[in-house]
């Protein structure tokens, strides 16, 4: 981050000005702003992939679209934490809200942004066969919402977290939940309710802020305290993550099976187990937030 940086990932308001090009909103309409800025006309975003639009990729740092609110590796474009917001590609952008939610105060359609639709994507990265089933790592804001998407989809759920409040949640909207703190081995915990075979797909939707990585985290913690040039040169080139949800599901999917990356790794020296990875067959995909069919179409 680089001083007088605006924050403001995912913001939510009431257009004052539009471009003169700018001809799918007009002042006075409610819109979501995904933290993605897109064009929407050039190759990458007629494919859905959004979050590498060629118009506003990062080249110099070699990364995918700018964001609002974020660090000079994605544009360092000012968010949402302000009086007002200047919007790049407005003409795409933002996604109106329908006229009768024009209630300033209803804040549900906010999940528009980022939440629903990157939950959305997670569980269509997972590749959960009809009637099939899914481990979801994490119960935070993204895992919630996806095991309750893959439960409205007909799939099995089993989730796995450490907070009381998000387990009886969870509980609460019909999901399995194993309370990590209450299992030793949680993967072989998994593998026990699925016919000692393990789930079709897994979600970790929790990511480089894994619990249970004390050495990666100290790692971390150095690394924060050290001058920027050394930091920066650390995090691009030696950077690793803590890995050990990670870890637990590659162990956890059944052979053949998929595994959904959803949570946030930043790491450019992640040891990561190849040889189980060949041996088991598994697909790993992973996503950055693409904001096409759910947001737009207000499927949701």
């Amino acid at each position: 981050m680089g001083e007088g940086n605006i924050l403001g990932h995912e913001p939510m308001g009431i257009v004052e000005e539009v471009g003169s090009e700018v001809t799918n909103i007009k002042p006075g309409d409610r819109v979501v702003l995904p933290f993605t800025i897109c064009c929407g006309h050039c190759w990458m975003c007629g494919q859905g992939l959004q979050s590498q639009c060629e118009t506003m990729q990062v080249r110099h740092q070699g990364m995918g679209t700018a964001l609002f609110g974020f660090s000079k590796l994605y544009g360092e474009v000012p968010g949402g934490q302000a009086e007002f917001l200047r919007v790049p590609q407005a003409q795409y952008t933002p996604i109106k809200v329908p006229e009768e939610a024009a209630d300033i105060s209803d804040e549900r359609f906010v999940y528009l942004s980022d939440v629903l639709p990157t939950s959305w994507q997670a569980v269509e990265y997972a590749g959960i066969p009809d009637g099939g089933s899914v481990a979801i790592f994490g119960l935070g804001p993204i895992g919630d919402m996806s095991s309750r998407i893959a439960h409205h989809r007909g799939h099995r759920v089993i989730a796995v977290d450490l907070v009381p409040e998000r387990i009886e949640r969870a509980r609460r909207n019909g999901i399995e939940v194993i309370d990590a703190n209450e299992h030793d081995d949680v993967p072989e915990t998994i593998r026990e309710m699925t016919g000692g075979r393990g789930p079709d797909s897994v979600i970790d939707a929790v990511g480089m802020e894994a619990h249970g990585s004390p050495a990666t985290g100290l790692t971390q913690q150095v690394a924060g305290l050290l001058p920027d040039a050394v930091s920066e040169r650390l995090m691009s080139e030696a950077g690793v993550d803590r890995l050990n949800v990670l870890y637990q599901a590659i162990d956890t999917v059944r052979r053949g099976g998929t595994i959904s990356l959803i949570g946030v790794y930043g790491g450019m020296a992640d040891p990561i187990p190849m040889l189980t990875l060949f041996d088991k067959q598994i697909q790993l995909t992973a996503e950055f937030m693409n904001i096409d069919p759910v947001a737009r179409s207000h499927s949701a």
